[in-house]
């Protein structure tokens, strides 16, 4: 981490927009929607940031949270939620839902606010700094965020791709269309709301002699699992038992 950048950073932008990840010394730069492209140009002229890296499309519902129980972990290991629509685990217009506590029973998660995120990562080569940047779409309904092709032209695909996935529109943009999703798809499948099952099934169809769609009918539920840091007490546990074999032992001499 470069101070030099962070201070430069907190005088221009102000303290509350720069965070700086600890102890990796990651930068980012949060900015409004609004001031997203005349930032970037200025991050590129009077920062030293002429090299653009990478831009992706982030959908925050339900950041933070997970269906695994790794509080109570024991020696037979990890638990998770069966009741529930958790990620992956819910059809083609329904809502996700997590475990409710008192009566358990499915609860409807709540939409986020600041739902939709684009987060662009620069390289100064000049001045050996890396830099994260990130904003938020104003309307989740429809996530509208000003293109930055014509700061750095490589961003081209990026938005692409995330236009694609995410259904982020980039405004500006001289050819958004779709990527890598087949002609005519549906929806955005790294949406948070959108079933990893999809939303339709292919299969060849003899008498028509041609691929059709059909609505999914024979595919289950897959379920992702976020990766989720676990707190293992088998070593503990182990350990307790052994100290509990001592003192018995000692007892009985």
């Amino acid at each position: 981490m470069s101070a030099t950048l962070v201070n430069a950073l907190v005088a221009r932008f102000g303290e509350a927009a720069v965070q700086v990840a600890q102890p990796r010394g990651e930068v980012t730069l949060e900015v409004s929607a609004a001031d997203w492209q005349a930032t970037c140009i200025e991050l590129r002229d009077a920062f030293g940031f002429d090299t653009f890296v990478d831009l992706c499309g982030v959908d925050y519902l339900g950041y933070g949270s997970d269906e695994w129980d790794t509080d109570s972990v024991s020696s037979e290991g990890f638990s998770r939620g069966v009741e529930g629509q958790g990620p992956g685990r819910f059809g083609w217009g329904e809502w996700p839902s997590h475990q409710g506590r008192e009566p358990v029973s499915p609860v409807p998660d709540e939409r986020a606010t600041r739902r939709f995120g684009v987060v662009l990562h620069l390289l100064s080569l000049g001045r050996n700094q890396r830099l994260r940047v990130r904003c938020f779409a104003p309307d989740d309904a429809l996530p509208v965020v000003a293109s930055v092709t014509s700061v750095w032209p490589g961003a081209n695909w990026f938005e692409r791709e995330a236009f694609d996935l995410f259904g982020i529109i980039f405004e500006g943009h001289p050819d958004l269309r779709r990527i890598l999703t087949d002609y005519g798809f549906v929806g955005h499948p790294f949406r948070k709301d959108f079933p990893l099952i999809g939303n339709v099934e292919v299969r060849y169809d003899e008498e028509k002699q041609r691929v059709v769609y059909e609505p999914v009918t024979s595919v289950e539920p897959r379920v992702g699992v976020a990766r989720v840091i676990r707190n293992d007490a088998r070593f503990a546990t182990a350990e307790a038992e052994r100290g509990s074999r001592l003192l018995e032992r000692e007892a009985r001499r």
